[in-house]
């Protein structure tokens, strides 16, 4: 008998410490997602439409908050048709810097906010710098993390409804 309670109480411990998180899990996929970021910035400066869009889930399960209307675009098709139109009015590379960016990451969910500075050069040519605000939510499936909600925002002054593009952090 004391053979069994002995065996049940260290098979109960060895589950007790498999089931606990692994140390470094969340820095690992803080640091996927950064790469993902990373990969999006890259893609977004090369003005590689596919690239940008292999960070999102495709299909439906998209969705996003643009700066410009509709108010929400659902599945990454309808999020592409967007970026095309964002990338036709520049000429040349579209820098792309987040430097505080934030990521909370569980196993499965995670999701990233902060500043983001975008420049380039518009096709009438006026340099474009504006800094913008954004969130985005990420799944992981099958090992791998792609995001499935963007919202950017600027602020706006509400006495002429307008938005604020030349705010600096």
């Amino acid at each position: 008998m004391k053979k069994f309670v002995v065996f049940s109480v260290l098979t109960f411990f060895c589950t007790l410490l498999l089931s606990l998180p692994k140390a470094g899990t969340a820095a690992n996929n803080e640091a996927e997602i950064r790469q993902l970021l990373d990969r999006w910035a890259k893609a977004f400066h090369a003005r590689d439409l596919n690239g940008i869009m292999s960070i999102y889930e495709p299909g439906q399960a998209l969705v996003s908050y643009d700066i410009v209307p509709p108010l929400q675009f659902t599945g990454s098709e309808a999020y592409k048709k967007d970026y095309q139109e964002f990338l036709d009015q520049f000429q040349g590379p579209i820098d792309v810097e987040y430097p505080n960016v934030r990521i909370i990451a569980s196993d499965t969910v995670a999701f990233s906010h902060g500043l983001e500075r975008m420049t380039g050069t518009l096709k009438n040519g006026q340099k474009f710098d504006a800094w913008i605000r954004f969130t985005e939510g990420y799944r992981k499936t099958n090992g791998h993390w792609l995001a499935i909600h963007d919202h950017i925002s600027v602020p706006i002054d509400l006495d002429t409804g307008k938005a604020v593009l030349d705010l600096k952090p």
